[in-house]
């Protein structure tokens, strides 16, 4: 899934001496920002539903609509292999790909706020275009506006939650995007099941819809502070305190306040962060967190799930109404895993998280396969037990990937970046994100058509893959200062190699953390 931040905790020195009450105002903050998780959330959720929908298909797509409904020379795995109905999909996440590149420059130099707000403006204009969509050319172009307000809000939000948050929250806080994007699919899903019913014009409807969190995100972005760290940045010092100790609930935040100027000091140094990024000693940053962990959280196969629950089940032999059903348990299933993750991933650790969840994934897919395998025939429906069994092993590797690489695939990358190269690395993993993203949305359709049963084996591989990665090359960072965690890089058993003492500059002794 699209979406994440960067934490923003300075507190190598004096982080003892924060001191924070969690107060109305911070809450009304990170809940408002939180919103645009639900943009991204709900067009997951909504633009699966809307492509197995009759009367869409019908308007736009009347070769695959004759193709659902003729099971003769085609298995059922092809029934919606059309990569123009895939672009439909994907073309949102190549805008938003595009886009990051700008929301990047307008969250440094104009705000955090600012983005927010462009975001919901660009999301608003796509969904209006799409619910009035006559052609395929206006549909695309809708997709794109909203991939454009995506771009924006997964840039933008999370940072925003992350520097509002006070260290000893901050992953809960962090996970708040996670957890209304989920919320967001839900909702979709239920919204689906509904204008289903309603012909010929429900899927306007469900795509009109995508309106009502954006005008709640920008109308609450209106009344949004800035953070303390983009307005330290701006040299809006005053204000800042201001707004610090008003999120804070006191006036006690000379620590934290000196931390965040000696911090945008050190980052204003970097000319180039990309460049830096790219430094030895960032190594481990640069295939951890930039490219590897969110390439491989579109690999789990997740994302292509929740892009197409409706499809899968109807090419299951599911119903119309009965596979937007049960795509709304599967997204219920997903909400059920982000408080899990909320709830318990500070006390047993990232890794834990990671690598047990990945087992349950691959007994699942490697389930799913040898079930269709043996029960999924050309033309052939499932019988009412087997389709049972489907979703409940699918729910069971919602609520594994939900608890594991849906939030983490976002928390880890902004636990390990070292602030002169955050916010280089915070571009780097949105865009990373969003090319695979585009990628699978485009081309699992097709895999699904030509691999049948083998594209969830493919899957299972991916994640025993992925699994190893996190299991020699992850170290723990639960608990360790955000300023401290490049110290853990120096006492791995492959990283140490990449990171030694003589490059810390900040006098710490790798000996306080335990060895990985």
């Amino acid at each position: 899934m699209a979406g994440g931040g960067f934490s923003d905790d300075k507190g190598g020195k004096r982080a003892h001496l924060y001191e924070y009450k969690i107060t109305g105002y911070f809450i009304f903050a990170c809940v408002v920002a939180a919103m645009g998780g639900s943009l991204f959330g709900y067009d997951l959720g909504v633009s699966g539903g809307v492509t197995s929908m009759d009367d869409f298909l019908k308007e736009f797509f009347p070769e695959v609509y004759r193709r659902k409904h003729a099971h003769l020379k085609e298995t059922d795995y092809c029934k919606y292999d059309n990569q123009i109905l895939t672009l439909f999909t994907s073309s949102l996440y190549f805008a938003a790909l595009v886009s990051t590149f700008g929301a990047s420059h307008v969250t440094r130099n104009k705000g955090r706020r600012a983005s927010i707000l462009c975001g919901a403006v660009s999301f608003f204009l796509g969904a209006i275009l799409n619910a009035f969509a006559k052609n395929i050319a206006m549909l695309i172009v809708g997709r794109c506006l909203l991939g454009v307000g995506i771009g924006f809000g997964n840039q933008a939000v999370p940072l925003y939650l992350s520097e509002m948050a006070p260290a000893k929250v901050r992953g809960a806080v962090n996970q708040l995007f996670q957890l209304t994007t989920c919320l967001g699919i839900l909702i979709a899903n239920f919204i689906n099941y509904a204008t289903d019913k309603i012909h010929p014009w429900g899927w306007r409807l469900s795509l009109g819809l995508a309106t009502v969190p954006a005008t709640v995100m920008f109308i609450g972005g209106l009344f949004l502070p800035e953070t303390p760290n983009s307005l330290v940045e701006q040299g809006k010092l005053q204000e800042a305190r201001q707004v610090l100790e008003k999120i804070r609930g006191t006036t006690k935040v000379d620590a934290e306040f000196a931390d965040l100027k000696d911090a945008s000091d050190a980052a204003r140094a970097i000319k180039d962060p990309f460049r830096n990024l790219l430094k030895r000693k960032n190594r481990p940053q640069l295939v951890i967190a930039a490219l590897g962990i969110p390439a491989f959280q579109q690999l789990t196969g997740m994302n292509s799930i929740l892009f197409y629950a409706p499809v899968i089940f109807q090419s299951l032999g599911f119903g119309s109404g009965a596979s937007l059903y049960s795509s709304a348990i599967t997204s219920g299933a997903l909400v059920l895993a982000t408080f899990i993750s909320m709830a318990f991933v500070d006390k047993f650790g990232r890794r834990a998280f990671f690598l047990e969840a990945g087992v349950e994934m691959i007994c699942v897919l490697v389930a799913v396969a040898v079930t269709l395998a043996l029960k999924f025939g050309e033309g052939e429906e499932l019988p009412k037990g087997i389709g049972i069994f489907l979703v409940v092993i699918i729910c069971i590797f919602v609520v594994a990937y939900g608890r594991s690489w849906g939030p983490l695939g976002w928390l880890v990358p902004s636990e390990l970046f070292p602030l002169e190269t955050r916010s280089a690395g915070q571009s780097m993993v949105v865009c990373v994100n969003m090319i695979f993203t585009a990628l699978i949305a485009q081309c699992f359709l097709v895999s699904l058509c030509h691999l049948k049963y083998g594209i969830f084996l493919l899957f299972a591989g991916l994640i025993f893959i992925m699994s190893c990665f996190i299991f020699f090359l992850l170290p723990e960072t639960k608990q360790v200062p955000i300023e401290e965690i490049y110290l853990l890089w120096q006492n791995h058993w492959f990283w140490k190699r990449y990171c030694t003492p003589e490059e810390n500059e900040r006098g710490l002794d790798a000996k306080s953390l335990p060895p990985i």
